[in-house]
């Protein structure tokens, strides 16, 4: 009955957390500056993700060894997701956030030393660090809503997750200057992206510790325990953990939802990590390269908002449903293209669009499936999970393109959907969507 004050007074005594701190004008404050961080730390995903499989193809020799880079970038993620989300429930937002990024940035360091040096095992370790990044990235959209009231809950995030666009399309267009970067500092040419990705999370880290006051977290705990007393509840976090997928499974809406997260990632991850491979072994510059996976980053982030009210307007799993659509003429379009690099970038444009379409609608079915007190373990266990199946489809994409060729890899990602269908047409059928 007492823990509740004392929260309070220590949450008080917070600094940067003042008694007079209004949540309204501190929650404008977070999602500019949370715009701002990803926009900088997005730049640091989209330098590596053009260059990374070209980087380690070159260190090693090996077409299968080359997916590695992805997939070890999205277990890293995978692996560090929940250290960091204890970290901010623990320490607030801007430990949480800067510390992803500045262990981003040491795994860029890493690989740049080990690339000089021709050390592929430690180009391999920097990229599994690299994957705190893009788990900061992605807890950054839920610290969007730390403050948010519940009627601008969604803008909030899509606003966050939109800005993650102007960073990520930019990202991979630096490939041709990072090669001319890495020639003057004697690495490979791939390696020369890496240094933008340095300097790009330790702006995003430097952001958030410096303008990220108060910090959203800590002042949405203390309010919290103010109006409700319910401090007992924070406690409870890592004990619910466990259960969360016993509650997932128990709802066939937050099981469909989840289902079209987490297979429609792995279309997603799959498919991408090897295109840049792809495309250079048909002669592709660097800088096409970086322009193809810059569109379809734009596809996956630059049509949020649309996406979203999309998603409000006809429901959710006919957006899932039309995610899968999309999924299969891109497959079928990169899958077929050959050497044809327009096929190949509208093929990846449509990835994008439909990962889209199957995050957006899925996150949201997955959100309003489950009741308030198990929200958060359940968002915790979808971005886990994602992260684990993306990295099971990198570290097999190389193997399926060295057996299959480009295409074979395209149609097994494709294979991919019928699950996501079912699931989401059984779904519609057994219980008509209501708003």
């Amino acid at each position: 009955m007492t823990a509740a004050p004392e929260s309070a007074s220590d949450s008080a005594d917070i600094p940067g957390i003042s008694e007079a701190a209004d949540p309204v004008a501190v929650q404008r404050h977070t999602v500019r500056v949370l715009m701002s961080a990803q926009v900088a730390a997005g730049v640091g995903i989209g330098s590596m993700i053009s260059s990374g499989g070209i980087l380690i193809e070159h260190l090693t020799g090996s077409e299968a060894v080359a997916g590695l880079g992805t997939t070890l970038t999205t277990l890293g993620a995978a692996l560090l997701s929940v250290p960091l989300a204890t970290l901010s429930r623990a320490r607030g937002r801007r430990a949480g956030l800067g510390t992803g990024w500045l262990v981003a940035a040491a795994g860029a360091l890493t690989v740049l030393l080990a690339a000089g040096a021709d050390l592929p095992p430690l180009v391999l370790l920097g990229m599994l660090l690299i994957g705190a990044g893009t788990a900061s990235n992605l807890q950054s959209r839920y610290a969007a809503t730390d403050l948010a009231a519940p009627r601008s809950r969604a803008r909030a995030l899509s606003l966050v997750v939109w800005s993650t666009t102007v960073g990520s399309v930019l990202g991979p267009n630096l490939s041709g200057p990072g090669a001319a970067l890495a020639r003057v500092l004697g690495v490979p040419d791939a390696a020369g992206p890496f240094v933008f990705s340095l300097v790009a999370f330790c702006t995003g880290a430097a952001i958030v510790h410096l303008r990220l006051r108060p910090d959203p977290l800590l002042l949405a705990a203390r309010n919290a325990a103010e109006t409700s007393g319910d401090a007992v509840a924070r406690a409870r976090f890592r004990t619910r953990m466990s259960g969360a997928l016993r509650h997932v499974s128990a709802s066939p809406s937050a099981l469909t939802g989840l289902t079209a997260l987490v297979l429609g990632h792995a279309v997603m991850v799959s498919v991408m990590t090897m295109t840049p491979i792809h495309l250079a072994h048909h002669g592709a510059s660097l800088s096409v390269v970086g322009f193809t996976v810059s569109l379809h980053i734009a596809g996956m982030y630059g049509l949020s908002p649309l996406v979203g009210r999309l998603t409000d307007r006809i429901g959710r799993v006919p957006v899932i449903l039309l995610g899968q659509v999309v999924y299969v003429a891109a497959t079928l379009l990169a899958g077929t293209a050959g050497s044809r690099r327009w096929a190949v970038t509208a093929g990846l444009l449509l990835l994008g669009i439909g990962w889209s379409c199957a995050t957006v609608a899925g996150s949201t079915l997955l959100s309003e499936s489950v009741d308030a007190g198990h929200r958060a373990e359940v968002q915790g266990l979808s971005d886990t999970l994602m992260n684990l199946v993306g990295a099971a489809g990198g570290a097999l994409s190389g193997g399926l393109v060295a057996a299959a060729g480009y295409g074979g890899l395209n149609a097994a990602a494709a294979v991919l959907v019928l699950p996501v269908s079912a699931a989401a047409l059984y779904f519609a059928l057994r219980k008509p969507e209501r708003h």
